[in-house]
């Protein structure tokens, strides 16, 4: 096995359920969690998944893989769930908007009424989407967002919204244990080369001596995160004792021109910034 496990005893040892642990950032949370040596199950439908990016741990005694849609109820004994389960790039979400809402929806209250079941704490990873189109830049938690209930990202941005919704009912009507994290740009290993965000489109068109496609004057700003930073602050809120949405994320912005400009220095590239 590539990554080396600590040996924990039965008392530390924790059995942790990640949903979507077959994604971009459930690959690596799968990739932390079996180093420190828990016990973890996977439960993804591949949707966007990809079993190579957890091919490495396939026949490690400690992990487990169960190909489920948590839109389906699912019967597990488990002290801690990650509900990651949700095509999260806008070409993957747009697809199938009606798939994504129910994945967002269904999903989350299955894994609720999980936790509540086994007493398990859950973290959602929520979105930086959740604030819409927003006027307030940077965004503090305590911001309410500038949202559109039909507009095209819609069915990923109000379908996270609900699921926080969702987490705060079952936590004050049940008093389940959960964990919100709004995620803002990452990047790193195993992203989908083809998920529409800046990051891989500049890549790629760089690899290519495509021109890097800047939209107006390119002085748009943004802030990227590298995956093992996100997966280090995933499991930070999950173990620790703050239980309010927390935004997950790079403070620096830079602009989409700057950024543009990075890659081509990084890659060599012949491209044009356009």
């Amino acid at each position: 096995f590539p990554i080396k496990t600590a040996t924990l005893s039965d008392h530390k040892r924790l059995k942790i359920l990640i949903t979507g642990g077959a994604g971009f950032v459930g690959s690596h949370l799968v990739d932390k969690l079996m180093g420190l040596g828990h016990e973890v199950i996977v439960v993804d439908n591949f949707f966007t998944g990809q079993k190579k990016n957890i091919a490495h741990w396939l026949h490690h005694p400690n992990f487990s893989l169960i190909v489920h849609d948590v839109t389906e109820p699912i019967h597990l004994e488990v002290d801690q769930i990650y509900h990651l389960a949700c095509p999260a790039s806008p070409p993957h979400y747009q697809y199938n908007p009606v798939k994504t809402i129910k994945t967002s929806t269904m999903g989350t209250l299955n894994m609720l009424g999980l936790a509540k079941r086994v007493r398990a704490r859950m973290l959602l990873t929520s979105t930086s989407e959740i604030y819409g189109d927003p006027q307030v830049h940077p965004q503090p938690e305590s911001y309410w967002g500038n949202v559109n209930a039909i507009g095209p990202r819609a069915c990923y941005d109000e379908g996270k919204r609900v699921a926080e919704t969702m987490m705060y009912s079952y936590k004050n009507q049940n008093n389940v244990d959960v964990r919100v994290a709004r995620i803002f740009n990452t990047f790193g290993p195993r992203m989908h080369p083809n998920d529409g965000r800046v990051v891989s489109n500049f890549i790629i068109q760089a690899l290519q001596n495509k021109p890097l496609t800047v939209y107006g004057e390119g002085q748009q700003t943004r802030s990227f995160q590298y995956v093992s930073d996100l997966v280090d602050g995933l499991y930070a809120l999950m173990n620790g004792g703050y239980e309010y949405p927390c935004n997950l994320g790079n403070p620096d912005e830079y602009t989409i021109k700057d950024f543009a400009s990075f890659v081509k220095t990084l890659t060599k590239s012949e491209s044009e910034i356009m």
